[in-house]
């Protein structure tokens, strides 16, 4: 049986030159250190500093509104 590392190489070896290149960029990322500045912030966290409070009924009452007239018909002349 064939540890990670060696699957993982095996793989590597049947990609193109092209695809190696993608495979290193994509490594490169997964190793460089992340920012504090970098790291995505949760929404909810953003909302709840500005007092927001959306609830699941608050969703459900905007999609009602807009599915309302869905679907229509329009013309293109």
């Amino acid at each position: 049986m064939m540890t990670l590392q060696e699957e993982v190489i095996a793989l590597l070896k049947e990609l193109s030159a092209e695809d190696l290149q993608k495979v290193l960029h994509f490594v490169e990322t997964l190793s460089a250190p992340v920012s504090a500045e970098g790291q995505r912030k949760s929404l909810r966290g953003l909302f709840a500093q500005r007092g927001i409070d959306i609830t699941a009924e608050d969703i459900s009452e905007a999609r009602k509104e807009a599915w309302a007239n869905f679907p229509r018909d329009i013309s293109l002349d």
